[in-house]
C-alpha cells in the first residue's frame, strides 16, 4: 500500500467455474476481509462464511476482501475519511484523535488494488460493487461519493456512521450519485441489546444517512432488520438477501 508504506493481506475468492472457460465476473470489494470468508481467522471467531455460501449457490462473481489495519487505531483511522466530530465526541465521551485517513486507503483500492485485480483476474472491469459493516460503511459510502463511475452497487451493515456523521451528510448533499445502480443499507433494532436509547439513537443516524442517498439514487433500499445485535452471527443471516438484491442481475 503505497499510501501508508505497509503490506496488507488482500484475499480473493473465485467461483468454481473460474477455472473453465474465459468468463469474465463482477467484482465485490469488501472490507475487514479477515471476516468476510471462513471462521477460522476471523476476529472473536465468526465470519460472514462467504466462501461456503458462495460454493453451494448460483451467484457467480469475484470478492476481493481487504484485511483490516490491525496496528493501532489503524482500523478508525482508514475507514473514516475525516476526523471525529462532535456527534461522536458526545457519543464516546472524550474527543477522539482518530481518523482522517479514508482518502488515502480508498486511493489504494482504486489506483493499486483493482488495476491490479483487473489485470490479474478476469474481471467485468466495470462492473464494481462494494460493502462494509459498521466502520466499513462510512468508507462505503465515501466510496460511492467519490467514485459513483467505478463503485455502481453498495451495501452497508449496521453502519457506524457517527463518527463522522456531520462531515459525511454534507459531503452526500454536495455529491453526485446519479451513477450509483443500487445503495442497500440495514440496521438492527438491538444494536446495542442493552441500551434501547443507544440502539434508536444508531437507528435514527442511519436514516438520516439514507434519507440523504435515497433522493439521489433511483434504486435503494432500507432494511430494519428485527432485534438484531451488532455481531457478525447477526451479519452473516442478511448475506444472501444482500447479495440477491445486488447482483439480482446474475442470479
Amino acid at each position: 500500500m503505497t499510501s501508508f508504506q505497509q503490506d496488507r493481506m488482500i484475499r480473493v475468492f473465485l467461483p468454481e467455474s473460474y477455472q473453465n472457460g474465459l468468463k469474465r465476473y463482477p467484482v465485490l470489494y469488501m472490507h475487514d476481509g479477515q471476516n468476510v470468508f471462513e471462521d477460522e481467522g476471523a476476529i472473536n471467531g465468526t465470519s460472514l462464511g462467504l466462501k461456503k455460501f458462495l460454493e453451494e449457490s448460483d451467484l457467480e462473481i469475484i470478492v476481493v476482501g481487504m484485511d483490516l489495519n490491525t496496528e493501532g487505531e489503524g482500523r478508525i483511522d482508514e475507514y473514516c475519511p475525516w476526523k471525529q466530530g462532535k456527534l461522536s465526541e458526545e457519543i464516546l465521551g472524550y474527543a477522539s484523535p482518530s481518523g482522517g485517513k479514508g482518502e488515502d486507503y480508498l486511493d489504494f483500492i482504486v489506483h493499486e488494488l483493482k488495476p491490479f485485480i483487473d489485470r490479474k483476474y478476469r474481471t467485468l472491469e466495470h462492473e464494481s460493487a462494494m460493502a462494509g459493516i459498521s466502520l466499513g460503511a462510512i468508507i462505503s459510502t465515501y466510496a460511492a461519493c467519490c467514485y459513483p463511475q467505478i463503485f455502481r452497487k453498495i451495501a452497508v451493515l449496521s453502519p457506524g456512521f457517527y463518527r463522522n456523521q456531520e462531515t459525511l451528510e454534507e459531503f452526500i448533499k454536495h455529491s453526485d450519485l446519479s451513477g450509483i445502480e443500487k445503495f442497500y443499507m440495514d440496521i438492527g433494532t438491538k444494536e446495542v441489546p442493552d441500551d434501547p436509547q443507544a440502539s434508536k439513537m444508531f437507528f435514527g443516524l442511519a436514516r438520516q444517512v439514507y434519507d440523504l442517498l435515497s433522493s439521489q439514487i433511483g434504486d435503494t433500499r432500507f432494511v430494519s432488520v428485527e432485534d438484531a445485535e451488532h455481531h457478525y452471527r447477526f451479519f452473516r443471516e442478511r448475506m444472501p438477501e444482500i447479495l440477491a438484491y445486488l447482483f439480482s442481475d446474475r442470479v
